[in-house]
């Protein structure tokens, strides 16, 4: 895909699957193709800041993100430390996002599960605060951008956060989104993506890519804000689920339903490229 005229300015990517040659081959590959930025997944296995300070010390235009980094992994405080810390030695291409994530990032660390939007408004007001650090002078700040889907926790980014983020979301929720933010804040919408005209290969790919968040609470609740029943998401996800969610067709396809994101208020997007072929591993190269 060439990125002239194209919308997508990033990439997010699953980077605990990657050796550490591998994270940095991919980074600078997407470097040289003219991606703009690469998002950072966090999962349960590197940690996130770490990782990001790991690519960006290696490469020289990439900005780097965390996409998203979970609140419940670390306090306000050393959050605001870290992205002040990247941006600084990055000489500014780090890039937070920031989310509540779901109730397993407190039980793992043996912590309550709070209401989301308030854990997630007083963590940012933490961060937005008078807090006792020293901030170097001239160094930008690292913009804020919130994961989120509902109303209440778009407008605690629309309030606290530099923009939002959304993911797996129809056109329809990107325009409702922009109607909270207002026309000021940055949207970021993050499409799973697989080239294929198949139809069972695409709507296969789109269950590989939902099928750890078909049993999320978080995620059932926005799927039957949309229309949609527990028919949908059990089995692994009926048709209608998956082409709501996931993208897939040929260029022209995937481009055209991208572009009507950025038609509904989406300021940038990121994509993650899946493979058509379950049995091939690695960057899918085919649709980057």
């Amino acid at each position: 895909m060439t990125l002239e005229d194209s919308p997508i300015r990033g990439v997010m990517t699953a980077a605990d699957f990657m050796s550490p040659s591998e994270l940095l081959a991919y980074a600078e590959r997407l470097e040289s193709l003219g991606y703009s930025e690469l998002w950072l997944t966090d999962m349960f296995g590197r940690e996130i800041y770490v990782t990001a300070g790991f690519v960006l010390a290696n490469t020289t235009r990439i900005k780097v993100a965390s996409g998203i980094a979970h609140i419940y992994g670390r306090d306000a405080i050393a959050s605001l430390q870290a992205a002040r810390t990247l941006s600084e030695l990055s000489n500014g291409r780090f890039i937070q996002g920031l989310g509540v994530s779901h109730p397993i990032a407190a039980s793992m660390r043996g912590v309550p599960w709070d209401d989301p939007v308030e854990k997630t408004r007083a963590y940012l007001s933490a961060m937005r605060g008078e807090v006792p650090l020293q901030p170097r002078a001239g160094v930008s700040e690292a913009p804020i951008y919130l994961a989120a889907h509902g109303p209440k926790m778009m407008a605690v980014a629309a309030e606290l956060a530099d923009g939002a983020n959304t993911y797996m979301q129809p056109p329809e929720r990107t325009t409702e989104a922009r109607a909270v933010l207002g026309p000021d804040k940055a949207l970021n919408v993050v499409l799973p993506c697989c080239l294929t005209a198949d139809s069972a290969l695409g709507r296969a790919a789109g269950r590989r890519a939902l099928s750890i968040y078909l049993p999320l609470a978080a995620y059932q609740r926005r799927w039957l804000a949309n229309g949609f029943t527990e028919e949908d998401w059990s089995n692994g996800g009926s048709d209608r689920l998956v082409d709501n969610c996931f993208i897939w067709g040929d260029i022209d396809t995937i481009t055209n339903k991208i572009r009507a994101h950025i038609d509904a208020g989406a300021t940038a997007i990121a994509i993650g490229a899946q493979h058509a072929d379950p049995r091939r591993s690695g960057p899918a190269w085919d649709l980057l």
